[in-house]
C-alpha cells in the first residue's frame, strides 16, 4: 500500500505484483518507468525500463541507480531513492527538464531542407541554436541566431541579431523558419538605407568612434580637423532626417561650425545622404582617407600620452588657440581634481590647462 500511495501513477500489471507500468513523479514532472522483479521478488534481479527522457536524466547517475537497487529493502524505499537521484539530475542540469521529442529533430531538418541549407552557418549540438545567414539588397552580409525552444513550434524561440532597432517576431505555432527568415529579410530590407548612408561615411570621411563600427551602431564621431570632430547620431527609422549632431573641439572653432549648422538646417535634402547634407549645411570638406593621414586627428592624451583610454578617446580641448591641446575627460578630471588651485560646482570642475594654465574645465564623467 505504501508504494500506490506515493507513486499514484504506478499500477502492478498482475496479482503476485512482479511487474509495474506507469509513472513516476519528481518536481511536477513524470516521466514513464516499468519494473520486473523475478518470481521471488528480489530487487537484486529486477529489470527496469525507463523512458527516453529518464534514460537521459540518469545518464551519469547508472552506478548509483544500481547501487541503490542493491541495497534498497523493498520496493518502494527504492523509488523513494531514485526519486532523490532524479531530483539531483534535474537541479545539476537544468537544461534537462525541457528534452525535445524525437518529432522535434524530424520537424526541425524538415524545416532546413525547406529554407536551405546553404543558409545554415552553425547550429549546437543540442538542435536549438541555429546561426543563420542573410545577405539585404545591397549585399551586405548579415547573422542570424535562432533559439529554439523545446516545444517548437509553440514557443516562440528567441531570436538575435546586429541591428540598429529590434527585432521583431510574428509567431504563432504554425510558423516555420522560412517565415521567420522572411521576416528577418523585410527587417533588412526596411535598414538598407541606413547603412547605406553610414558605409558612404565609413568609407569617405576619418571616422574617430567607434573604432570599429557594427551594423548596430547608430553613431559615428567624424574629424573635421585637428581636435575638431562631429558626433553624428542617424535614426535607423528615419536615416534621410536631420540627424542629432553635436560639434566637439576648443570653443573657436566649433562656434563658427556651430552657428552655420543652426543656420542651415533648412537646406537639409531628405533625398541626399547624410555624408552630402553634412557637407552643405557645414560649408565643409571632411577630411578623407584619400587626401588625410589618421594620424592627423589621433592626437595623444596630454596627460596619459595615449590616445585610446578604454574606449574613450581625447576629447576635451584647451579652448587658447596657442593650445588646443586634447585630453581623456577622465585624465583631466582627476589631474584638476589634485590640485589645490582647481574648484568644483557640483559635477563640474574648474581649474588650468595643464600646458598652457589657462583656464579649463571637465565635467565628471558619468
Amino acid at each position: 500500500m505504501e508504494l500506490v500511495k506515493d507513486n499514484p501513477l504506478l499500477l502492478p500489471l498482475n496479482g503476485d505484483q512482479t511487474a509495474y507500468d506507469g509513472f513516476i513523479s519528481v518536481k511536477e514532472q513524470d516521466f514513464r518507468i516499468r519494473i520486473q522483479l523475478p518470481p521471488d521478488g528480489q530487487l537484486t534481479q529486477a529489470r527496469l525500463h525507463c523512458c527516453w527522457q529518464l534514460r537521459h536524466l540518469l545518464r551519469g547517475y547508472e552506478r548509483v541507480v544500481r547501487q541503490r537497487l542493491q541495497q534498497s529493502a523493498d520496493l518502494s524505499t527504492f523509488l523513494l531513492e531514485l526519486k532523490t537521484v532524479l531530483e539531483v539530475g534535474l537541479k545539476g542540469s537544468p537544461e534537462r527538464r525541457s528534452i525535445p521529442p524525437p518529432q522535434y529533430y524530424s520537424q526541425l531538418i524538415s524545416e532546413m531542407e525547406t529554407l536551405g541549407w546553404d543558409k545554415l552557418v552553425s547550429i549546437d549540438t543540442d538542435f536549438r541554436t541555429l546561426t543563420l545567414k542573410a545577405e539585404d539588397s545591397s549585399r551586405r552580409q548579415h547573422v542570424l541566431t535562432v533559439r529554439l525552444k523545446s516545444k517548437h513550434p509553440a514557443e516562440a524561440p528567441e531570436c538575435s541579431a546586429q541591428l540598429p532597432v529590434p527585432l521583431p517576431i510574428t509567431w504563432t505555432p504554425q510558423t516555420t523558419l522560412e517565415q521567420l527568415y522572411q521576416q528577418f529579410l523585410l527587417l533588412l530590407d526596411s535598414l538598407t538605407r541606413f547603412w547605406d548612408f553610414l558605409d558612404e561615411i565609413d568609407s569617405s570621411t576619418w571616422v574617430l568612434e567607434p573604432e570599429r563600427p557594427g551594423r548596430s551602431d547608430t553613431m559615428r564621431r567624424i574629424a573635421i580637423g585637428n581636435n575638431v570632430s562631429i558626433r553624428v547620431e542617424v535614426d535607423p527609422r528615419h536615416p534621410e532626417m536631420l540627424p542629432e549632431c553635436c560639434l566637439l573641439g576648443a570653443e573657436h572653432a566649433v562656434t563658427p561650425l556651430r552657428n552655420k549648422l543652426n543656420a542651415n538646417m533648412h537646406l537639409w535634402n531628405p533625398d541626399a545622404g547624410v555624408l552630402h547634407n553634412l557637407r552643405d549645411v557645414l560649408e565643409i570638406e571632411f577630411p578623407s582617407p584619400a587626401t588625410h593621414e589618421k594620424s592627423s586627428f589621433s592626437v595623444e592624451c596630454g596627460i596619459c600620452y595615449s590616445y585610446r583610454l578604454e574606449s574613450a578617446i581625447p576629447d576635451q580641448v584647451c579652448n587658447d588657440p596657442r593650445c588646443g591641446q586634447p585630453f581623456h575627460q577622465a585624465c583631466l578630471y582627476e589631474w584638476l581634481r589634485a590640485l589645490p588651485s582647481s574648484r568644483q560646482s557640483f559635477n563640474v570642475i574648474f581649474g588650468e590647462c595643464p600646458y598652457c594654465s589657462k583656464p579649463i574645465t571637465v565635467r565628471m564623467a558619468a
